[in-house]
């Protein structure tokens, strides 16, 4: 595949790679400074992924293994502390910024690379997840892994490197079943491009399958023992509802926060691009063609889930590991200069804003930004307070949450004190009637262990259901704490005896009325 025509100043491989070297190292030094000095808490999703890290498996009810298993790596170097449990996102992402690097270079160049690089490392998206613990540093990591075995192997095809891409697909789809849009950007992609299907035969199309196979197999299996309860939780995300079928507010939504996923100019150019492609099929790059069937895919069809139902902003976020290389190459090929700049310019301003307000949160509450934090305050405090509680009932009292962040929360700041013989034990109310959460469906909260209980709630729409499934109760008591001068975290508990569940509805699953 040949590279595109661009004007190249950094026109050596080694200038550009070290100048991609040293922002990258730069700025992920500067997001480690900010991870260990954070005083934010972490979010009960990061909770709970810590959680099946003390328990090592091929698969948990609602996500592949791939995230627990860095989290057990990082905390057994460091211990179990906020930091060490987001360790891995900013090692992650700064890798997944040098092999797009890499593929830029190999398609278009060495200063489209070194572009790529920078547009990665400065994506919102990006600024967010490596902040957190998150399904995302793994896929996109793998996914661009994949993208370069893949970019290599159209380059000079061969058994061994469509074996690697089956790997890394694999090791992408043990981070998140998302990792699976990259075989259909690939089908697509063979579609397009006559190129590309001279480079696959048989034989190599069963060593990318069997590399991929591999991988991902110990995942399958354990999902086949465990009722497929990670690919049906996955499936249920969809929610889609056949008498309520078209949410258009819930499709500009998410179209919007692209915006602030990939970055205002990027994403516009993406779109635009893909437009532009589409009418001119015939005469569209071969690398264009390559990255531009692996971008537009996972975009389409989750702004398709947001009309059906909804989405999340970063479901399409696999797509833009090879937008960015895309963008930096149409800029550059186009000559826009001011428009580079810019784009650059604000997705900087944007990280550095970031890493400021994590450093020193009280500067968002200032400028009118502290609800964006309020998920990952108050928990630590909230746990102290439940168990305080709970202990002043005599040792070994159960604590019930209502709410899986709730527990997951109090798995994790109440770890050392929900240890020993005496300890509290923390249990889980299944409101339905089979489990919806891995909390629910490992720790549930029975009948034995039932005879006294301190009931812990943030969920006060189902309050009076939590309470009607006990013989007796002492009345709520608020433990309710502040996240910031203009809000506070609804959290109340009350001792109940007698745990004995009602029916549930045969066909809902909800509890029948009290």
């Amino acid at each position: 595949m040949r590279p595109a025509s661009v004007d190249i100043s950094v026109d050596k491989r080694g200038d550009a790679w070290r100048v991609a070297l040293v922002l990258t190292l730069a700025l992920t030094l500067a997001r480690l400074v900010a991870l260990f000095l954070t005083p934010l808490e972490l979010y009960p999703d990061e909770a709970q992924y810590w959680l099946w890290s003390r328990d090592l498996a091929f698969g948990y009810y609602s996500k592949p293994p791939m995230l627990a298993w860095l989290i057990g790596l990082t905390t057994a170097i460091g211990g179990d502390g906020e930091a060490w449990v987001r360790l891995s996102s900013p090692l992650l992402h700064a890798g997944t910024g040098l092999i797009l690097f890499e593929v830029g270079r190999r398609l278009h160049g060495p200063r489209v690379g070194l572009w790529s690089a920078v547009f990665y490392a400065l994506m919102p998206g990006v600024q967010l997840s490596a902040g957190v613990a998150s399904t995302d540093a793994p896929l996109l990591f793998f996914a661009a892994l994949g993208l370069l075995a893949y970019v290599a192997f159209l380059a000079g095809p061969s058994m061994r490197l469509a074996a690697a891409c089956g790997l890394a697909v694999g090791a992408a789809f043990l981070s998140k079943y998302a990792a699976l849009y990259i075989l259909l950007g690939v089908g697509l992609h063979l579609i397009w491009s006559p190129q590309a299907r001279t480079c696959w035969t048989w034989g190599r199309a069963l060593g990318a399958v069997a590399g991929l196979a591999l991988v991902a197999a110990p995942n399958l299996v354990w999902n086949a023992l465990n009722d497929f309860s990670t690919v049906s939780h996955t499936a249920d995300n969809a929610n889609w509802r056949w008498d309520d079928l078209f949410h258009p507010v819930e499709m500009i939504e998410f179209l919007a926060s692209q915006l602030m996923v990939l970055g205002p100019v990027p994403f516009v150019l993406l779109i635009l691009g893909a437009f532009a492609a589409l009418r001119a099929r015939a005469s569209t790059p071969e690398a264009d063609r390559l990255l531009l069937s692996l971008a537009v895919p996972p975009v389409l069809l989750v702004t398709v889930q947001a009309l059906l139902s909804r989405a999340n902003a970063n479901w399409a976020v696999i797509a833009y590991a090879p937008a960015v290389v895309l963008v930096a190459a149409w800029l550059l090929r186009d000559h826009r200069p001011r428009l580079l700049w810019g784009a650059i310019a604000f997705q900087a301003l944007v990280a550095v804003m970031v890493l400021v307000l994590a450093i020193w949160p009280p500067l968002a509450d200032r400028i009118g930004l502290g609800g964006a934090f309020k998920r990952v305050r108050g928990w630590e405090t909230s746990a102290h307070r439940i168990l305080d509680a709970a202990e002043a009932q005599g040792p070994r009292t159960v604590v019930a949450a209502d709410d899986r962040f709730l527990f997951n929360s109090l798995a994790y700041y109440g770890r050392d004190r929900l240890a020993g013989d005496d300890a509290p034990i923390l249990r889980m109310w299944v409101r339905e009637a089979s489990a919806n959460n891995q909390a629910e469906a490992t720790s549930p909260l029975t009948p034995e262990l039932g005879d006294r209980v301190l009931l812990a709630s943030t969920e006060v729409r189902f309050r009076h259901e939590f309470v009607a499934d006990f013989a007796s109760f002492s009345g709520w008591r608020d433990v309710s704490v502040r996240l910031d001068p203009s809000r506070t975290r609804d959290v109340a508990v009350g001792l109940g005896r007698g745990f004995a569940p009602r029916p549930r509805d045969p066909v809902t699953g909800l509890p029948t009325p009290p």
